[in-house]
């Protein structure tokens, strides 16, 4: 059975918890956490990229000669899309969605993969709780240094509190939620992953 130990505050260890061999202990399905990175990705694109046609630019409103009798090619503006300034054919603009589906029961698998394979490289820590008496930057790294955890590191909780979420909001490497919020790509992206044994709980119910 899978397990990892409960540190406390000071790092010291607590005992050994049993984790569901279900969500912590299976065998990583590389496909379904393709899909779920990808699909991540695809909801980070703003889509705000666009270029004009032949109807947006400028100018161009009145034919550059008759249709007969120039000896040169018929035209009907010059902003047609082979003309300097012309419009672009095809180009990339904001109706384009980028959205990648992945059903439910994939996506769940591709986050229990994540957290085995984190589990397998002892990259999970459990933590009895998470407490601070004031918001503090510098006690949130000593908090760290406690742990001897270095490195981007996802914070997961049963529930956020002002002061942690103040404590860590200026850590560039450092990315606090709630169990409910975690995913894939955070796992994934994240070196180290902390849960307060609450979180550890919640987790187990809400995948299993």
């Amino acid at each position: 059975m899978a397990k990892v130990t409960l540190l406390s505050l000071k790092g010291e260890k607590v005992k050994d918890i049993k984790l569901n061999d279900e969500i912590f202990g299976i065998e990583p399905n590389e496909q379904t956490i393709y899909d779920a990175v990808r699909r991540k990705g695809a909801s980070l694109r703003q889509g705000t990229h666009a270029v004009k046609d032949r109807s947006e630019v400028s100018g161009g409103g009145i034919k550059p000669w008759r249709q007969k009798g120039t000896g040169r090619a018929r035209q009907g503006s010059i902003r047609a899309p082979h003309w300097y300034h012309g419009g672009v054919v095809f180009g990339p603009n904001t109706n384009r969605n980028y959205e990648k589906k992945q059903n439910r029961k994939e996506s769940r698998l591709a986050l229990k993969s994540a957290l085995s394979y984190k589990l397998s490289t002892n990259s999970i820590f459990a933590i009895e709780k998470i407490e601070f008496k004031k918001a503090s930057t510098k006690d949130f790294i000593k908090f760290l240094d406690t742990l001897k955890i270095t490195g981007k590191t996802l914070v997961v909780v049963s529930e956020l509190t002002d002061e942690l979420i103040l404590s860590s909001r200026n850590l560039s490497n450092v990315k606090v939620i709630e169990s409910h919020e975690i995913n894939t790509y955070d796992v994934l992206n994240y070196k180290n992953i902390v849960m307060t044994e609450e979180a550890v709980k919640m987790l187990e119910e809400e995948l299993k």
